[in-house]
Formats: structure tokens, sequence, C-alpha cells
């Protein structure tokens, strides 16, 4: 009946896909952004399973936890009871994913570790920084899968056979494998590099006194490279947040478009949304724990405008939130 799992190409959309391989018994896999979904840039059809994303037009099951896209299906006037799989606002959409599968029959005990670990790391629910860093299967394989190399096919490759060694293997099985561990190891290369230039980007907003946002301003790059954002707490432990943000590349080349990615950080209180704050400023969604947006600009001067009044317009909401 299904043919193919379509899922994000992070940790959560990893996990929610071999839990889905093991129950539907299904092999191949295609991985996108949400992005990808939302501009109908990937063609879907009633024989996928979609994970961690947003609905798409057309599918034959849809899983996921962003009360965004929840509402986007109300605005499109589509009731999401009628479309098969499962919506529910959990920590990550693996979650969602097991507790749907394992509602009508058992599953191994590897897969409710794993929904666990996409728990903690999607919602970065850490209970200390020295938890966060420490190396665990989970960490292992999440580092691996954040490790983005310049070969997309290799990176495809590498997902696809992840899904299904834990479609069958447990996290701790898996995390041991050459393959999986070499993609780990660059990564932690890769991370110190991030740290500096995490450090160099910086900021605290005049209007947040107490510093409990980090402003990571990368506008000023004219290269596309990538960074942890949560590498912060590193050197700002007591922030509450971090706050990237960025110009928009279109094929390679550096636009005014602005995108803004936003999570919280330890200790920052059940009563925050991340999610909510995008969704307000009518400009991205998200989850409690982590939320993205754009806005589109005319110009480097609309740009600047745009950027200063969102960020006066995050702090301003952050600040209406009871702080738990």
């Amino acid at each position: 009946m299904y043919s193919r799992i379509v899922t994000h190409d992070d940790f959560d959309g990893v996990i929610s896909a071999a839990i889905c391989a093991h129950a539907l018994t299904l092999e191949h896999i295609f991985f996108t952004g949400p992005g990808m979904i939302e501009r109908a840039a990937v063609s879907t059809s009633e024989g996928d399973v979609v994970c961690d994303l947003p609905c798409p037009s057309v599918c034959g099951m849809w899983f996921d936890h962003h009360a965004g896209n929840l509402e986007d299906l109300r605005y499109r006037d589509i009731d999401p009871q009628q479309i098969p799989g499962k919506f529910a606002p959990e920590k990550s959409c693996a979650r969602v994913v097991y507790d749907y599968f394992s509602a009508s029959a058992p599953l191994p005990d590897r897969f409710s570790d794993m929904a666990l670990q996409a728990d903690i790391i999607d919602s970065f629910d850490y209970a200390s920084i020295d938890e966060w860093r420490k190396e665990t299967p989970a960490s292992i394989i999440d580092a691996a899968v954040k490790f983005r190399d310049d070969d997309r096919n290799e990176r495809f490759l590498f997902l696809t056979r992840l899904v299904h060694e834990l479609a069958r293997r447990s996290l701790g099985d898996v995390c041991r494998e050459i393959w999986v561990g070499e993609r780990y190891e660059a990564f932690k290369d890769e991370e110190n590099r991030m740290l500096k230039q995490v450090e160099a980007d910086a900021s605290f907003d005049e209007h947040d006194p107490g510093h409990e946002i980090v402003i990571l301003d990368r506008t000023a790059h004219n290269r596309q490279d990538p960074i942890q954002k949560n590498l912060a707490y590193m050197l700002y432990p007591e922030s509450l947040a971090v706050l990237e943000i960025k110009n928009r590349f279109r094929r390679g080349t550096k636009s005014n478009d602005l995108s803004f990615s936003m999570s919280l950080g330890l200790g920052a209180g059940e009563t925050r949304d991340v999610g909510e704050i995008m969704r307000s400023l009518n400009i991205g969604d998200g989850h409690a724990g982590a939320g993205a947006g754009a806005i589109d600009c005319t110009g480097k001067d609309d740009m600047l405008k745009k950027k200063r009044e969102t960020i006066a317009e995050i702090i301003r909401l952050w600040r209406t939130m009871d702080h738990g």
C-alpha cells in the first residue's frame, strides 16, 4: 500500500523513518526539509509516508508534531482527522510515530529508547550542559547526521543506510559502526570551527539587559558555512535561548532576504514557546523548543530595518511569556 518514506533529514526524521520502515516494511527513503514541502518542490503521492514535515497536498500517511503545520491544514480547510497517520504536539515526531504503531502491535524495545532520545534531542531537553555534551549512542548518531559534507549523494546514502540499520538494530549497536564513527569524528572537528565562529558572531540586544537571548548575527558573512547555534551555550550557559539571523542564499548567491532560527536553552521554562513566537510574527513555525522563519527584503536598507524590527518583536514576545 505504501512505497516510500519522506522524512526530515535530522535525527528526529531519521528515527521516525526507522520506526516506519520496521512497522511498514519499507526500504525506499527520501530526505528533505520543510521548505521543500511548503514550496511543493518535492513530488509526493498516496504511496508516501511523510514524517516530521508539513503535510503535502497528496500523501498516504502523515506524522508530525509541529503546531504550525496543523494550523496550516486548517487554513487550507483540511480536516487532519481525515489524513491517515497521526498528529500530536509531542517533543518529537518519533514519539508520535512510536505511539501510533505501538498502539496496534508491540514494537521492539529499542524503538522506545529511540523515541526517548529523539524527545531529548529535538526539544533540547537536557538537565545540564554536562548531560548535553556527554558522549552517548544517541549523541554520536545525532552528530553524524548533523555533519554535512560537500557531496549530497554521499549524505543521502549515509542517511538511508542509517535508517535501515536503526530499523533492525539498537542505537548502541549502530553507533559503533565505522561509517558512523567517521562522520562523528568529522563533525567534532567541524564543531571546533563552529565554536570559534559562534564566539565571533554572538552578541546581546540592548532591549535584553538580562542577556537571556544570545543573538548570532551572521548577515555580515558572504559564505553559507553552517554552524550549530546551540554551541552558544558553551560560551553563555546562563542564557535561555539562541537566535540565529542570516541571509538566505539562492543557488549559492547571497540575497537580502533574512532567515531566523531560534531555540530554547536549559532552564528556559515550560511556558516559553519559540514556535508560537514565529507564528505570532507570521514568519514561520516550529514547536515549543525551536522554530524558524523567513522575511523577504527589497534591498540592504530594508533588510537592516526589518532585522532590527524583528529582533525587537521577538524580544517583546519573549518578555510577555511567563518566565515559569
